[in-house]
C-alpha cells in the first residue's frame, strides 16, 4: 500500500481507519472520501477528504486516477437496521456502490478491502461455533447484499485477477465514532447511557448472544489481512472473525462491576430482534488464525473498561 482511498470514510469503521491508516502512512498518501458534507474535522483537517458518491463510477474512477491510488478500502455501506427499512436504497449503495468500485480497481489495477459480515448466515447455519464454510441462506436485505459482494468480490479476483480482500465483521464496539445503524449498536449505545443516565433500555432480549469486536481489533484485523502475503490466502474474500461474545444482560453485569448502580431494561424491537435471532451464537475464526496470523486483543472486560474510560 502506497496511496490508499477509503470510501465511507466519515462512518463508524471509516474514521477510525482513516486515523489508523494515516498514523502509519504520510496523510496526504490517505485519501478518505464520503458522502457528508460535514465530514468529522480529525477526518477532514488531518489530510485530503473528498466529497464522492460510490454510485458515479466516473468520478470515483477519475479520483483513483487523479490520486494515483493502488488500493481501496470500501467502507460505504447501508447497515443490517437502516437497510431494513430502506431494502432498495441499500441494495444500490451495496451492490451497485460496490460493483462499481470494483470496475475502478480492476480498470487502475487497484487491491480491495471487502468488509463482510455475520450477517451473510441465516436460520439455517449452525448458530454456535459457525464454521468458516457452512450454509449460508441470510434473510435479510443488509445480509443478501454482503452475501452477494463476498461472491462478486470473489468473481473479479478469479476472472481479472483484482487482489480483492475481506472479512466478516462481528458487531463492533467504539467509543470514538457513533453507530451507524446496526443490529448490535445497542453495545456501543449503552456506554454512554451507563456514564451520563445511569440506566439504558435494551431493545433485544437479556439472553441474545452475539459475536461482538472492539473497533481497534476491526481495525487491525483489516490492515492485517491487506498486510499478508498473497499466496498465504486461501478464502480471500470473507473470513471469519472472532473477539467476543456476549448477551446484553452479561455485558450489563460487567459493567456493574464498573459502576453498581448502573440498572438495564428491556423493550424488545421485533425487527432487530428478529434480525439477531437469525446471526450465529458464536463463531469459528480458525482460518483467519491460521492463513494471517489473526489474533484479538480485547476481551470482554478489556473493551469494558476502555469503553468507560473514554466515556
Amino acid at each position: 500500500m502506497k496511496r490508499i482511498l477509503i470510501t465511507g470514510a466519515t462512518g463508524q469503521i471509516g474514521t477510525e481507519l482513516t486515523m489508523a491508516l494515516r498514523a502509519i502512512y504520510p496523510p496526504e498518501q490517505v485519501v478518505a472520501s464520503g458522502r457528508r458534507h460535514m465530514p468529522p474535522p480529525e477526518v477532514s483537517d488531518s489530510g485530503p477528504f473528498f466529497f464522492v458518491d460510490v454510485l458515479d463510477r466516473e468520478r470515483l474512477s477519475e479520483l483513483v486516477a487523479e490520486q494515483a491510488i493502488d488500493t481501496i478500502f470500501h467502507l460505504a455501506a447501508l447497515l443490517s437496521a437502516k437497510a431494513e427499512a430502506r431494502p432498495l436504497l441499500a441494495w444500490q449503495v451495496n451492490i451497485s456502490g460496490l460493483r462499481n468500485v470494483l470496475e475502478v480497481a480492476r480498470r487502475h489495477g487497484c487491491a480491495l478491502f471487502f468488509p463482510s459480515s455475520i450477517a451473510v448466515f441465516g436460520p439455517s447455519t449452525p448458530r454456535e461455533a459457525t464454521p468458516q464454510e457452512t450454509v449460508q441462506r441470510p434473510t435479510t436485505i443488509y445480509g443478501i447484499s454482503k452475501l452477494a459482494g463476498e461472491l462478486l468480490c470473489d468473481y473479479y479476483f478469479h476472472r481479472y485477477g483484482v487482489d480483492c480482500r475481506g472479512v466478516r465483521y462481528p458487531g463492533l464496539i467504539s467509543a470514538k465514532t457513533r453507530p451507524g445503524g446496526g443490529t448490535t449498536d445497542y453495545a456501543a449505545e449503552i456506554f454512554a447511557h451507563a456514564v451520563r443516565h445511569g440506566s439504558y433500555e435494551c431493545y433485544l432480549r437479556a439472553d441474545s448472544r452475539l459475536e461482538m469486536m472492539f473497533m481497534a481489533d476491526a481495525i487491525a484485523a483489516a490492515l492485517g489481512l491487506m498486510a499478508a502475503p498473497a499466496p498465504d490466502l486461501r478464502c480471500r474474500n470473507g473470513y471469519n472473525l472472532s473477539a467476543m461474545n456476549f448477551t446484553p444482560a452479561e455485558l450489563a453485569a460487567a459493567i456493574q462491576k464498573q459502576l453498581p448502580a448502573f440498572r438495564m431494561g428491556y423493550k424488545v424491537d421485533p425487527l432487530r430482534q428478529a434480525i439477531a435471532d437469525s446471526w450465529p451464537a458464536t463463531i469459528d475464526d480458525s482460518v483467519a488464525r491460521a492463513e494471517w496470523g489473526w489474533r484479538p486483543r480485547y476481551d470482554l472486560t478489556a473493551m469494558v473498561a476502555e469503553m468507560l474510560t473514554d466515556e
